[in-house]
């Protein structure tokens, strides 16, 4: 019973205090989220990364701009694709890490996106997790991720749900910012683009890298 309300206590704890110093943060003119007070950016090779810690979690939001004669994707299967091609490339880079519980979702109702965990090991025998949503326009590709460790995996949902639902879209941004048609099937013209993520995956990787060394501060 003690257990019981003990976790109760913290939940609520978290849902408050993030309601209290989550502060809306504009990554561009299209895209808000929030963070808590103390958040860090970090300009990279014309890419941002913003940080925070939570009071359960540590949280990071990738801006990254795409080529600029990037096109909006043909189609829904394309973006799909796209998408999932990234995932590949965060798992193929992440020593071992399993990705899990891959899902689409909507953003502002209206853009696609892909949510999906991925399970990592910090090297000492210790898991994390890493709550990613993938979110792609034709100019830039927004990544989302709360990350925290294995003993914190029954308090952390409210923190990293209020993150995650924080983020809102401009009303500039449509569905054919994504993709244009509503045909299904791949388009042979956008093979190329699907797998041109390189760039984003190995950023991505990098933030998992340098947060590796920083991994005690999650306890």
């Amino acid at each position: 019973m003690k257990k019981i309300i003990l976790s109760i206590s913290l939940l609520l704890a978290a849902l408050t205090g993030y309601c209290q110093y989550g502060k809306p943060v504009m990554l561009d003119s299209l895209v808000t989220i929030s963070l808590p007070a103390g958040y860090q950016t970090k300009d990279t090779l014309g890419n941002r990364i913003f940080s925070a810690n939570g009071m359960f979690g540590y949280m990071t939001v990738i801006r990254q701009p795409n080529a600029k004669n990037n096109t909006a994707l043909n189609r829904a299967s394309d973006l799909n694709n796209a998408l999932k091609a990234y995932i590949k490339g965060i798992q193929g880079e992440s020593a071992g890490g399993s990705v899990q519980n891959v899902r689409d979702t909507l953003i502002g109702k209206r853009l696609k996106a892909k949510a999906f965990t991925l399970e990592t090991d910090d090297g000492n025998g210790n898991i994390i997790y890493r709550y990613f949503v993938l979110l792609y326009t034709k100019d830039v590709t927004y990544t989302f991720q709360y990350v925290f460790p294995d003993n914190r995996l029954d308090v952390v949902k409210d923190e990293s749900k209020a993150f995650i639902s924080s983020i809102t879209i401009s009303q500039e941004l449509q569905r054919d910012d994504q993709y244009l048609s509503n045909a299904t099937g791949l388009t042979p013209a956008n093979k190329i683009e699907i797998f041109g993520g390189g760039g984003l995956v190995l950023l991505i990787v990098l933030v998992l890298v340098l947060r590796k060394k920083k991994q005690p501060s999650l306890g």
